[in-house]
């Protein structure tokens, strides 16, 4: 019995893991086009940089570390995206933000959305709000970004983690 309760937790990891593989796939695919080619690194975040933007941004870094990937049309470099995790009511929710060559967003999307309620952040229509935003941009819920009836927690917390990943690839960028 031990042994399948444990099989059966690894297949469910396993099973997770390819969920997200493919959710962020089709995110790509969905901004960026079928003809590309992704390159992405495990970013460690700087402690100076990370306590800047948290202070900027109101709200703290999922982990120290941060998917940054490079998107590719050919051999010429296309654009930019961040994958990030902020937290609900109590379980992690798993975004991308994809970027231009100069930081302003194109796209954002909901990879995985763990909580029973508030998943409305998940539609297209929300997250297409934040297209052109940079790190200049106001992230204030009800005036700049639409809240959202029953997702407010959800609302909040992916509203400032975009704007951190728009301050992020900022300083990403000037490297």
């Amino acid at each position: 019995m031990k042994t399948l309760t444990i099989l059966f937790l690894f297949l469910n990891v396993l099973t997770f893991s390819q969920d997200i593989k493919e959710n962020i796939a089709q995110a790509l695919h969905n901004c960026f086009g079928n003809n590309i080619r992704t390159e992405y690194e495990k970013l460690r975040i700087e402690n100076k940089l990370r306590n800047e933007i948290e202070k900027k941004a109101g709200q703290k870094f999922f982990s120290e570390e941060i998917y940054f990937y490079k998107i590719f049309d050919e051999n010429k470099i296309k654009g930019y995206a961040l994958l990030d995790n902020v937290y609900g009511k109590s379980l992690p929710i798993t975004f991308m933000v994809m970027f231009d060559l100069n930081g302003k967003i194109l796209c954002s999307d909901i990879i995985k959305y763990r909580e029973p309620y508030g998943g409305a952040v998940q539609s297209k229509e929300w997250n297409s709000q934040f297209k052109g935003k940079d790190a200049q941009s106001e992230f204030f819920v009800g005036k700049d970004v639409s809240s959202i009836s029953g997702a407010t927690i959800s609302v909040n917390s992916v509203t400032k983690g975009i704007k951190k990943l728009t301050l992020l690839i900022k300083s990403l960028l000037k490297k």
